[in-house]
C-alpha cells in the first residue's frame, strides 16, 4: 500500500468516528497524476447525491500540463464507489447534525487506486488546544525518560 497523499489537517480538526474505503472513477491522466502524487487532500469533502457518493472540489493537476486535452477540468466531482449496504448505512449517519464525511487518504492498494474517508465530527478551538496541550507533555515525558 502506497500513500498517494494524506490530510493530516483532518486529524487535527476533527473526531474521527469511522473510517470507509472506496474506489475512485478516474479517467487515464487522473491515474497517473495521482500516481505522481499530483493531488492536494485540503478543502475537499465526500457527498451523498441520489444513494452515490461523490468527491468534491479535489484538485488533480493534469499529467502533463501541455498535453491535457482542452476540456480537462482538474477540479471536477468524481464519483466514489462503495457497496450499497455501506452507502445506506452512511445515508443514516450523515444526517445526523454535525456529522460530515472528509477524505483523510488516497492511496493505491493492489494496483487500484483507492480513499479512505471518515466519518467525523468537527472539534472546538478548545478541544485543539487541549490536544496540542497533551501532545506536548507526552513529549516532553518522553524526552525526560530517554535523558534519565
Amino acid at each position: 500500500m502506497d500513500n498517494l497523499a494524506e490530510n493530516k489537517k483532518a486529524y487535527f480538526n476533527y473526531d474521527i468516528l469511522e473510517k470507509f474505503q472506496a474506489g475512485i472513477v478516474l479517467i487515464g491522466q487522473e491515474v497517473k497524476s495521482l500516481k505522481t502524487k499530483g493531488v492536494s487532500l485540503a478543502s475537499n469533502y465526500v457527498t451523498l447525491k441520489n444513494n452515490e457518493l461523490f468527491w468534491v472540489g479535489a484538485n488533480i493537476s493534469p499529467y502533463q500540463p501541455k498535453n491535457a486535452t482542452k476540456d480537462y477540468n482538474p477540479e471536477r466531482t468524481r464519483k466514489l464507489l462503495l457497496e450499497r449496504a455501506e452507502i445506506k448505512k452512511l445515508i443514516g449517519k450523515t444526517q445526523q447534525k454535525g456529522l460530515t464525511l472528509v477524505p483523510l487518504r488516497v492511496y493505491t492498494m493492489q494496483g487500484k487506486i483507492k480513499m479512505e474517508f471518515g466519518l467525523v465530527k468537527g472539534r472546538s478551538k478548545a478541544n485543539k488546544k487541549e490536544l496540542i496541550r497533551k501532545k506536548e507533555t507526552q513529549k516532553e515525558m518522553e524526552k525526560a525518560l530517554k535523558e534519565y
